[in-house]
């Protein structure tokens, strides 16, 4: 220590040999005095404890542990190096200027020491005595060092736009770190579960000629361009009268609901070009979610189908659509290119830009931050004291994301910008 992942002293064991010698070597060690197995993240949350990394560092480790794809292990990485947490600190340490100017106005504004410019209009010079030299006030105190300061109001302004922003990011980060749930949905019968075992090149579901043979959801993990992806198979949309597959349409449209990218499929033989729009509207849930349409059975296509590829390539107002064939294989290359082109655009680049929010907590946090800083802008004019509460809650909640939560900083800011006592 300490230079070590923990910052305490420790020491390393390296051993030769597979599963059965680490435990070996491991019951050996657990049978000397004063040594015990560590409990789960123990040595993450020693390394917590003494300052080497905050929540934010301790859970891209744990992303970057789990990450599968490329894509999540570069997100996870550069979390785990502390950007996402020097982002959130530099927010919290101005707000605490922000916070100690305001206290600062509310506890010496009466004894003429601080004048109301620091909240709306002020420079740190015209902070501190009313005009006159601070060291003079003060003696025998130095002067507070020159320089325009923000104010208090455009502080706060600046910074709930800044986290409003930041929270309007499309939920990027967190559905690279967990995957983005895509459903293949469709008419029964129509290549669904085909779509499935060749997306993931196995039989993960069963296939059959029998419309209605997928009851359940089927779901299988897969990495696209490096991107991760949770693909859904789900029973064939129509009005079912046996209770089981009704059952199954239900939960195909619930999941539906619930999709981050659906992947519409029909019958490229069974539709002409002048009724996908309408084939397709009565698969599609809310038009907010992303859709890719594919038609698939290619192959039975009479001369090519060249007014489906002509409609396909057209686009507008169809989404992004391919013709395939599950059976032959054709034209799966041109739908794994358009599948990670539009994965590309729901999670984006992870090192590119301002590090995403990657947790629902995270979310949370600065959504009540945010709130927060609105209502100083309410009280600003009717309560100070309120206004230094919602600038105090809105610190609280950025300090809960990293992990620091204080108090004793805002005093340290209070008397280095206004040189008040020593």
């Amino acid at each position: 220590g300490p230079r070590s992942f923990t910052g305490e002293d420790c020491a390393e064991l390296h051993v030769h040999g597979g599963p059965a010698v680490v435990s070996g070597v491991l019951r050996a060690l657990g049978r000397l005095p004063g040594l015990r197995a560590a409990e789960p993240g123990e040595f993450t949350r020693r390394a917590f404890r003494r300052g080497k990394l905050d929540l934010t560092a301790a859970e891209g480790l744990g992303d970057l542990i789990r990450a599968e794809t490329e894509a999540q292990r570069r997100q996870a990485l550069r979390q785990m190096e502390g950007e996402l947490g020097r982002l959130y600190q530099r927010w919290s340490e101005t707000l605490t200027q922000a916070l100690a100017h305001l206290e600062a106005y509310i506890d010496f504004s009466e004894d003429d020491n601080v004048e109301e410019e620091v909240l709306s209009q002020g420079e740190a010079g015209r902070a501190v005595g009313g005009g006159q030299d601070a060291g003079s006030l003060l003696s025998p105190h130095p002067p507070c060092p020159p320089g325009s300061v923000p104010t208090v109001d455009a502080t706060v302004r600046a910074l709930e736009q800044e986290i409003g922003a930041h929270l309007q990011d499309g939920r990027r980060g967190e559905l690279l770190r967990g995957g983005v749930h895509a459903v293949i949905a469709g008419p029964p019968n129509v290549g669904k579960s085909s779509l499935l075992n060749l997306l993931c090149q196995r039989p993960a579901a069963i296939v059959s000629p029998v419309a209605g043979t997928t009851r359940d959801v089927v779901e299988v993990s897969l990495d696209v361009g490096g991107y991760p992806l949770v693909l859904s198979d789900t029973a064939g949309l129509r009005d079912a009268t046996d209770p089981v597959e009704r059952e199954g349409v239900s939960r195909a449209r619930d999941r539906l609901q619930q999709a981050d990218l659906v992947l519409a499929v029909l019958d490229a033989a069974a539709v002409e070009p002048e009724g996908l729009g309408a084939a397709l509207g009565s698969l599609l849930p809310p038009p907010t979610t992303p859709c890719i349409l594919i038609l698939n059975k290619a192959d039975l296509l009479e001369g090519g189908g060249g007014a489906l590829r002509d409609a396909c390539a057209r686009g507008d107002p169809l989404p992004p659509a391919t013709l395939l064939s599950c059976k032959t294989g054709e034209g799966l290359d041109a739908l794994l290119e358009l599948l990670a082109r539009e994965l590309a655009r729901l999670c984006g680049d992870p090192l590119s830009g301002s590090p995403s929010l990657t947790q629902s907590r995270h979310s949370l946090h600065l959504g009540d931050c945010a709130v927060a800083l609105a209502r100083y802008g309410r009280d600003r004019h009717r309560d100070l004291g309120l206004a230094a509460e919602r600038l105090r809650l809105a610190r609280r909640h950025l300090g809960r994301i990293t992990g620091h939560v204080g108090a004793e900083d805002i005093l340290d800011v209070i008397f280095r910008d206004f040189c008040i006592g020593k």
